[in-house]
């Protein structure tokens, strides 16, 4: 009887205890009814990696994290609420909701979640032998439709099967950003991220400035790492397609560890392997390694070279700028020719070629994978701003072409690896291989002109219809340099009318979708079957042309995703036509503002609306290859493809400036009033600050869902502006947020948003911050600046008394684009 007693005793025990012991054994998954508190894990399948809560080191935060299993000194590789910690360590609760998201809350508050827009009837989360945790259907195996990944999200640290680059699909980068320190998870300021030139680039970035250049993929490895090559530990691959850019490794024996991590303390980055005989991490590869990998570190055309008797040379050809700065080891100033460039005699250059580099930084690059090597030399020769060219492709023989234009910057020369680079010279410059390749320029030119001579009429018409859009590109003023006809010789295609005429219906009333200052625009489909918009300039349009000209220059050279595709071009008689993809879902103007339509925005939808344009405007204003000022950022030229990413238009009254120009001033301003800068409305005075004045407006208005200007009507505020600053000084921004999406809006999200438009707008351009600040801000939880007044306050009660006096017409709202253009 006794025995019976303590077994039944013993089943009861066990049966009380088994929810609990569920996940201490090697469960590895969380579903709809459970929850995951402090003192839980979950164990992947083969016991590789662990999911729980931890506390670094010196620290009485907790944060949900994963970490080896088997390695005795807890390495965390991934963390979900680095940004907020949980501050009592036993308060955090994980769950599973119904729409395939996870929460981690402290008591009520949200700390972390997950953000899938897509859903799932029975949704589960589980934690993989690679380190991945994801989010899929019960019953869904195949990883393309997992619902979210941690692998997109990495912490500090890149594990095998990782992807560190683009997905171009979601507009995504998946970068490692550095702890910023061993006790405090938080990001910080060192990230390894890829920056989308026309020939991609890998870089360790501190902040906003290039830290360490890793350079474009060359085929064989990135440029900048010659001796990444094949080895006994792990293998990689780099892809480039139209859906995705990235680098990815994995191990060629299973029972090696390896991981790659950036050290913010050290503020390098490491490739550990796992010594299990030793039981330590053990340095594999690390960057940067010697004083040469730093960026820029001899200057324009200089050269650094860490096995020569100075660390930094000038390329031949080339003279120190500064020789006394030189010669005290400050290379900062770089080098300068000795013979500058002549463009009238371009055809007399040559190129010198230099073995063995790490070829320069690639923000001004043009690259062609379809030509070889002698095309590349003579599409360079006959381009005045092309200073140097290679193969992108060093695979084999080589392929494929990249030029690039302007200085050439962050050179170094390697002992046993790197790349050749032609580097273009003045005639005079040359030595006996420069005037052999010289007479090769020259057989080059003729035998494209016997090839060519079959075509000549075809090619002399083409010429002809080109010719109307850069006849004056030579004269045109650039604010900071001068426009060359060469960079223009990059191919748009021509359209015919009659192709147009076809793929609009005749430039049907029912294909109309909008119309502006410039004209109509109209829906098409090509014979390809690919959708296309046509924007017509209108024949009473007197300034049309010029606006025409100046936009196919600037965005023909543009490539972004939050960036608008101009496709081509038409030109034929008295018919002007630009050709852009279509955007199904119109402009921002057309969803925000309308009460039934703004429900398809709900607040992740619109925070990836306001993160994309604050995109697009960092590639305008630091990326591309020239600074823009976009000068008529507004709703309607923020247009939205079939996943309702943004998409910034109408470059007709933007401005270019030179890289080193930061401001300009005009007698004549242009642009929509409602969204200009005080400065420039006043006194014609524009900056990238005058954009980013006009990006906080915007951020607002997606924000409430109201026009920033007759706002008063039904607020007794003569803008949104002022309405916003009242409300943030008595603590009641939250107000704000659009009724339509407040009651599932991310209150914390919204206010940092709110936070940072206010910044945006203040009076003085000083006072706001730059595009690479804001996007910074955008996604850190981190302290900020209080904000000043904002530009265009007006006090409430002395607005009441100018609508009394019968003035307030003169603040109605008016969308009209003014589009006086000032002379070039």
């Amino acid at each position: 009887m006794n025995i019976d007693i303590i077994s039944f005793l013993i089943n009861l025990t066990c049966i009380l205890l088994l929810p609990s012991l569920k996940f201490s054994i090697a469960v590895d998954t969380l579903d709809l009814s459970q929850s995951f508190t402090n003192g839980m894990t979950l164990v992947s399948q083969g016991e590789k990696f662990v999911l729980g809560f931890f506390s670094p080191m010196n620290s009485n935060k907790s944060y949900l994290g994963i970490w080896y299993k088997n390695i005795p000194v807890q390495t965390v590789v991934w963390v979900a609420n680095g940004v907020k910690p949980i501050n009592d360590s036993s308060s955090g609760i994980l769950t599973l909701n119904d729409t395939g998201n996870l929460v981690l809350k402290q008591r009520d508050e949200v700390v972390w979640y997950t953000t899938s827009q897509q859903g799932s009837l029975n949704p589960v989360a589980q934690l993989l032998d690679s380190g991945n945790l994801v989010i899929r259907g019960e019953k869904e195996t195949n990883p393309e439709v997992y619902l979210w990944q941690s692998f997109d999200y990495p912490s500090d640290t890149i594990l095998p099967g990782m992807k560190l680059g683009w997905n171009l699909r979601t507009h995504t980068e998946r970068r490692m950003t550095s702890w910023k320190s061993p006790d405090d998870p938080s990001p910080g300021d060192l990230y390894w991220g890829s920056l989308l030139y026309n020939y991609p680039e890998q870089y360790l970035m501190q902040g906003t400035k290039k830290y360490v250049r890793v350079g474009p993929w060359n085929g064989l490895h990135f440029s900048g790492v010659p001796d990444q090559k094949p080895n006994n530990v792990y293998a990689y691959n780099f892809v480039s397609n139209k859906d995705e850019i990235y680098y990815t490794y994995s191990m060629l024996n299973d029972s090696v560890i390896s991981r790659m991590e950036l050290n913010q303390t050290d503020s390098i980055y490491y490739r550990y392997v796992w010594s299990e005989d030793q039981q330590i991490w053990n340095v594999m590869k690390s960057l940067p390694k010697d004083r040469c990998d730093y960026y820029r570190k001899c200057g324009v055309y200089g050269i650094c070279t860490i096995t020569g008797s100075l660390l930094c040379e000038c390329l031949s050809g080339f003279s120190p700028r500064s020789p006394a700065a030189w010669n005290s080891s400050d290379w900062s100033q770089g080098c300068v020719r000795n013979k500058p460039l002549n463009c009238t005699n371009k055809l007399n250059d040559g190129f010198v070629k230099v073995k063995g580099l790490k070829i320069p930084d690639c923000s001004h690059t043009w690259v062609d994978q379809t030509i070889g090597l002698n095309e590349c030399r003579l599409k360079c020769l006959n381009n005045c701003s092309c200073t140097a060219y290679t193969n992108s492709n060093i695979t084999g023989e080589g392929s494929g072409c990249v030029m690039w234009f302007g200085d050439l910057i962050d050179i170094r020369e390697f002992e046993n690896d790197g790349q050749d680079l032609y580097i273009r010279m003045d005639a005079s410059e040359l030595g006996k291989e420069g005037h052999d390749g010289l007479k090769k320029n020259l057989i080059s030119i003729l035998a494209s002109i016997i090839i060519a001579s079959g075509m000549l009429f075809f090619g002399y018409r083409l010429y002809i219809l080109r010719h109307r859009i850069t006849e004056d590109s030579e004269n045109i003023e650039l604010e900071g340099g001068r426009g060359s006809e060469d960079e223009d010789d990059l191919d748009l295609p021509l359209l015919t009318y009659s192709t147009l005429v076809t793929a609009t219906d005749n430039f049907s009333i029912k294909n109309k979708i909008g119309e502006g200052g410039f004209g109509p625009v109209y829906k098409g489909r090509l014979a390809s079957r690919q959708e296309i918009a046509v924007k017509r300039l209108s024949s009473d349009s007197g300034q049309g042309i010029n606006e025409l000209k100046n936009e196919v220059k600037l965005i023909a050279k543009l490539q972004h995703r939050n960036l608008v595709k101009l496709l081509g071009c038409c030109i034929e008689e008295e018919h002007r036509m630009l050709v852009y993809e279509y955007m199904p879902n119109n402009s921002l103007n057309w969803l925000i503002f309308d009460d039934t339509k703004s429900k398809l925005l709900d607040w992740p939808k619109r925070f990836n609306i306001i993160c994309g344009i604050a995109r697009g405007l960092l590639y305008l204003h630091q990326d591309s290859r020239l600074r823009i000022i976009h000068r008529d950022l507004k709703p309607s030229n923020i247009l939205l493809d079939d996943k309702l990413n943004p998409k910034i238009s109408d470059f007709g009254i933007a401005r270019i400036f030179g890289l080193d120009q930061t401001h300009g001033n005009t007698s004549r301003v242009v642009g929509t009033y409602g969204y200009m800068a005080p400065e420039y409305a006043a006194d014609g005075l524009f900056s990238v600050k005058s954009d980013v004045f006009s990006f906080g407006i915007l951020m607002l208005e997606i924000i409430c869902g109201k026009r920033s200007r007759g706002f008063y009507v039904e607020n007794e505020s003569p803008n949104l502006v002022t309405h916003a600053w009242s409300l943030w000084k008595e603590g009641r921004a939250l107000e704000l947020i659009d009724k339509n999406i407040k009651d599932a809006c991310v209150e914390s999200e919204a206010l940092r948003c709110i936070h940072v438009s206010l910044l945006c707008v203040q009076q003085f351009p000083e006072d706001r911050p730059g595009m690479p600040s804001v996007i910074l801000m955008l996604g850190s939880d981190g302290e900020f600046a209080k904000p000043k007044e904002p530009g265009y306050y007006v006090n409430k009660y002395s607005f009441a008394e100018t609508s009394k006096s019968g003035q307030s017409e003169k603040t109605i709202t008016n969308q009209m684009t003014i589009t006086l253009l000032e002379a070039r």
